[in-house]
């Protein structure tokens, strides 16, 4: 199978990707697996900033053609800001689902939750696992 999993993300099994930020917040946002199995995206919301949110929590909103789903956040922490741009261009996250298509940032995380996310290779494994 080829997907898309860069290594210096850390993942879910619910199919968020976090990336790690200079100032210590954290970017999020959905897979390239998972834009895929949505399909066409037309609709994005993210939560509000200086909302808390629990690990777990569902936070934000990605509709296709197809559905609509609900994405969890992958930590505790508090929504630092969201993704303007998918207001005008969802389909970024199809496009650029590690890059422009991001979701929100998170900051106040712990960072030992971070590292408790799943690895590349763990994600990867995860989604030979779920794949038959």
């Amino acid at each position: 199978m080829s997907s898309n999993v860069p290594a210096e993300l850390r993942y879910t099994k619910s199919h968020e990707w976090v990336r790690r930020n200079p100032d210590g917040s954290v970017t999020v946002g959905i897979t390239d697996h998972a834009q895929h199995a949505l399909g066409d995206i037309v609709f994005a919301e993210a939560p509000d900033a200086g909302r808390a949110v629990a690990a777990g929590e569902a936070c934000a909103v990605v509709e296709s053609v197809k559905a609509a789903s609900d994405v969890y956040s992958p930590l505790a922490g508090e929504v630092a800001g969201a993704n303007a741009a998918l207001g005008e261009t969802p389909e970024l996250i199809n496009t650029d689902p590690y890059g422009a298509g991001w979701l929100f940032t998170l900051k106040a995380v712990d960072a030992a939750a971070v590292d408790a996310l799943l690895d590349a290779a763990a994600y990867d494994a995860f989604l030979e696992e779920t794949a038959e």
